[in-house]
């Protein structure tokens, strides 16, 4: 714990957390992808400041446009449309996005705002090819418990994501167009948190929520910034706060910042700066203000109804923490528990379970088992889920009725994976019982003193699969410890 007096350094802090929804894009059908091969087309413009809705220019978008750079985007024909080119005008928001973004709010207390106005957030470092992102404020006036006190949701906004820079050539900055459009929820806290340690507390509950519901999974699909002030003193914008690994750490380091500049009378300015890995920060940009709001003149007012909002209610997606207790109280370890919610297989072993009661198994057999046969036949984890994943069901059948036991099951996949159909690859050849003891007593005849685990081995690579583990192990445990 660190020894820093947040109540006495005055210190205020809210977080502001964006992360990708896994659906098409927010304006156009086009696919919610990012693709790593050549560009079809390259467009090329320059961006200019314009006036927001209070008729001033805002100061961010002064400074980009103060660095004169020339902005190259790269498009596909088959994923890249009109729409992301700024030559047509968007369609109807998504509204798979707008459900997904609603059970959020609702999972974070928040109050649904029934008519709201799409607006325009200028933007003109080149991240967005019409010079603004287009945002709608959805839900606002939430909450999240933490041990420290109440944390208040501010606003939760649904956003348009910014084109993906891929480097930078002198003054010509170069985008590629595919992660432009993806929808993204805003969800900005209130300054409510007092310390480091509840700032990391709100951020992993709203992170829990974020993974209850169908978002996107994976390094960039997800980014959080840190609102930083102490003593009074202007707010600092933290980029990027993303390792939870760092991200007291950061905290720390900013309000020891902050509080060398008081110290020594240099007022901190407002500004958004760049989180770094080692915990330290570098100075990215001047704070933006309310100057690049203006509202969207292309689309009507977005209305959401209350009925839209209680069939969202019925079915509100339960939080990962509720499903790993449920997990837990159905007999699932704890190791299993944080294997099945990191991979997202929780419906796959709900619907597993009603078939084989036998959790642990169940979750062993969807989640090791491909990856233990992956590494053996030297093949990709992908590629065998994919031949064997529709046989778990048939698999656990046989298990329920008893034709086959669990020491079975990893050969039956091996031998699917080998290509032969279902029928014979559960034809597994079995050994009988008076021939495994045989074979026991033989080795410890031939091998005294070793332990049952050594027997074990010794036995399972003398008949090669053609045996049940556990039974062979009962055989062992009753001839050594006779002996």
């Amino acid at each position: 714990m660190s020894d820093i007096d947040y109540a006495k350094l005055k210190f205020k802090s809210g977080l502001e957390i964006h992360q990708q929804l896994d659906t098409h894009k927010l304006f156009c059908d086009c696919p919610s992808i990012l693709r790593n091969d050549e560009p079809d087309f390259l467009v090329e413009r320059k961006l200019h400041a314009v006036a927001g809705e209070s008729g001033e220019i805002d100061k961010a978008a002064e400074y980009q446009a103060s660095l004169k750079k020339t902005f190259v985007y790269q498009g596909y024909k088959n994923s890249t449309c009109l729409i992301e080119l700024d030559e047509e005008p968007p369609h109807e928001i998504n509204k798979e996005a707008l459900k997904i973004a609603l059970q959020i709010a609702l999972l974070l207390n928040c109050k649904i705002i029934p008519l709201t106005q799409i607006m325009r957030k200028t933007v003109i470092d080149g991240s967005n090819t019409s010079g603004f992102q287009r945002t709608v404020l959805i839900a606002r006036e939430g909450y999240v418990e933490t041990d420290f006190g109440k944390v208040g949701i501010e606003t939760i906004c649904l956003e348009e994501d910014a084109a993906r820079k891929v480097k930078v050539e002198g003054d010509k900055v170069y985008w590629n167009l595919d992660r432009l459009g993806i929808p993204l929820i805003e969800i900005a806290t209130a300054p409510d948190i007092k310390s480091a340690e509840q700032a990391k507390e709100v951020a992993l509950h709203i992170g829990d929520v974020l993974r209850s519901c169908k978002v996107k999974r994976g390094i960039g699909t997800i980014r959080q910034d840190i609102n930083i002030s102490i003593l009074n003193g202007n707010r600092i914008e933290m980029k990027g706060v993303q390792d939870m690994k760092t991200f007291i750490k950061t905290i720390e380091n900013e309000v020891l910042r902050q509080e060398k500049l008081f110290n020594e009378k240099k007022p901190t300015k407002a500004e958004v700066r760049n989180s770094l890995p080692d915990g330290t920060s570098e100075f990215l940009r001047p704070m933006p203000g309310a100057d690049r709001m203006y509202p969207e003149t292309d689309l009507p007012l977005l209305k959401i109804s209350r009925d839209f909002i209680n069939e969202i209610k019925k079915d509100l997606p339960k939080l990962r923490s509720e499903i790993a207790g449920e997990l837990k109280e159905k007999g699932l370890s704890e190791e299993m528990i944080k294997l099945i919610l990191s991979e997202d297989k929780i419906e796959e072993l709900k619907s597993f379970v009603d078939i084989y009661p036998n959790i642990n198994f169940t979750a062993k057999m969807i989640i090791l088992f491909p990856k233990e046969i992956a590494t053996k036949e030297n093949k990709s984890l992908k590629n065998i889920e994919e031949k064997i994943v529709e046989y778990y069901g048939d698999i656990l059948r046989l298990l329920n009725k008893k034709k086959i036991s669990e020491g079975d099951v990893k050969d039956i996949l091996i031998n699917l994976i080998k290509g032969k159909s279902f029928e014979e690859a559960i034809k597994i050849e079995k050994v009988d019982n008076s021939e495994i003891e045989g074979e026991i007593l033989k080795l410890i005849k031939e091998k005294p003193g070793l332990n049952a685990n050594a027997y074990m081995g010794l036995v399972m690579g003398k008949f090669k699969g053609k045996i049940n583990g556990k039974e062979a192990m009962e055989i062992i445990n009753k001839l050594v410890n006779k002996k």
